[in-house]
C-alpha cells in the first residue's frame, strides 16, 4: 500500500517505512507529524474521493534535519562591471513515515 501525500506545496510518493525529505516541519527528533493523503493505492483499488480521504492519515516520524543542494546565482549586465554571486542551500526535515490509516 502507497499514498500521495502533500506536504509544503510538494506531492511525494509514500509508503510504510519510507525516509524523505519534506520542507522545514516544526517539532524535535522523535516528534509524530500526521500528512495529508491525496492520493490512495491499496492493491487494485485507488481512492482519490476527497470524502474518503478525509478519513485517511499518514503518520510519520521526525528523524533530524538536512540541508539540499547548493544552487549558485549568478547576476551579470554586460560592458557595466555589475556581477552579483550569491548561493542558497534549501532546509529540509527527514520523516520515516511509521503507519498509513483508514477508518
Amino acid at each position: 500500500m502507497y499514498a500521495i501525500v502533500r506536504s509544503g506545496g510538494n506531492q511525494k510518493k509514500v509508503s510504510v517505512g519510507d525516509i524523505i525529505d519534506v520542507d522545514r516541519l516544526d517539532g524535535e527528533v522523535g516528534a509524530t507529524v500526521t500528512l495529508p493523503a491525496v492520493l490512495l493505492v491499496d492493491g487494485e483499488t485507488v481512492t482519490s474521493d476527497a470524502q474518503k480521504l478525509a478519513g485517511v492519515s499518514v503518520n510519520a516520524e521526525i528523524v533530524g534535519d538536512t540541508k539540499g543542494p547548493k544552487v549558485t546565482i549568478l547576476r551579470y549586465k554586460n560592458k557595466t562591471g555589475y556581477r552579483r554571486r550569491q548561493g542558497h542551500r534549501q532546509r529540509y526535515t527527514q520523516v520515516k513515515v511509521t503507519g498509513i490509516e483508514t477508518k
